[in-house]
């Protein structure tokens, strides 16, 4: 069993973010945690466990000593894919090179 003290720490961190994404997206709904499986194994959670009401833990592939709020919502909905130009520069003119001379 982890620290209790670390649990309480990570709950009102979950808790916060949790709030802060449903205030800055009222049109989504956050349904659960993503946590590194190294860090539900380290605090001692099970996957689909609900720590938050409405609120439960899911693995991810995400990087250890993070987290994510899931939610119903595309995030990147209104972002507009940038293309980027390839351009292929071949000379037609030969440019003579010289090498340093050797101490």
């Amino acid at each position: 069993m982890a620290d209790t003290g670390k649990i309480a720490k990570n709950l009102e961190r979950f808790a916060q973010a949790v709030a802060a994404h449903d205030r800055e997206n009222p049109t989504h709904t956050a349904w659960g945690i993503g946590l590194a499986h190294f860090d539900m194994k380290r605090l001692g959670l099970e996957e689909g466990e609900e720590i938050l009401p409405g609120i439960t833990i899911h693995a991810d592939d995400g990087q250890s000593a993070n987290f994510r709020v899931l939610c119903d919502g595309e995030h990147d909905e209104g972002e507009v894919e940038s293309e980027e130009e390839i351009v292929s520069a071949v000379s037609t003119q030969a440019v003579p090179v010289s090498l340093p001379r050797e101490l």
